[in-house]
């Protein structure tokens, strides 16, 4: 089935770290992996810890989009392509029970990678696995693809007072 977690308040990540913790403690297989971050996020330390998961590489850090020079940005569009397509290939040959992928929407809508990719992927993956997807703004095209789609909304944050992301807490 298809997960999407989407919007722009927070909670995305933690959702899709919550399944994927469950998803291991029932002793199924996890392909976890994330866009447009880097190693520094909390998270991942955690899942380097747990059975059945298994992380992509991420760059040790990665700047937001808007503050990348043009060489960055096409290092980290290499990376968004390398890592979509290793998932895609794995999850076609049945080795995970769950393929997340972590801030996708984000890519794609940085021009990262490519909605059709995507899509494509979601037409002829196995129909036996988990797919979760995160980020600011999937198309209605993936969101009608959906089985569980929820959309987090921002009520209030601390970065609307100029509090920047806290470590262990955005990430």
């Amino acid at each position: 089935m298809l997960h999407i977690y989407y919007g722009y308040g927070k909670g995305k990540t933690t959702c899709a770290v919550g399944i994927a913790m469950r998803a291991a403690g029932s002793d199924r297989k996890v392909l976890f992996s994330q866009f447009l971050k880097g190693n520094d996020s909390g998270e991942r330390r955690s899942m380097e810890l747990i059975p059945n998961i298994t992380l992509t590489p991420c760059p040790d850090h990665v700047k937001f989009v808007r503050d990348m020079t043009d060489e960055e940005k096409l290092q980290c569009r290499q990376h968004c392509r390398n890592t979509f397509e290793y998932c895609a290939k794995e999850a076609l040959v049945g080795k995970y029970n769950m393929v997340i992928f972590d801030e996708i929407f984000i890519a794609i809508e940085n021009n990262m990678l490519s909605e059709s990719d995507l899509f494509d992927f979601l037409a002829n993956a196995p129909k036996n696995i988990e797919i979760v997807l995160t980020g600011h703004n999937p198309s209605e095209k993936i969101l009608k693809l959906a089985d569980y789609c929820t959309e987090m909304r921002k009520v209030a944050h601390p970065y609307d007072r100029g509090i920047s992301a806290r470590k262990g807490i955005e990430f």
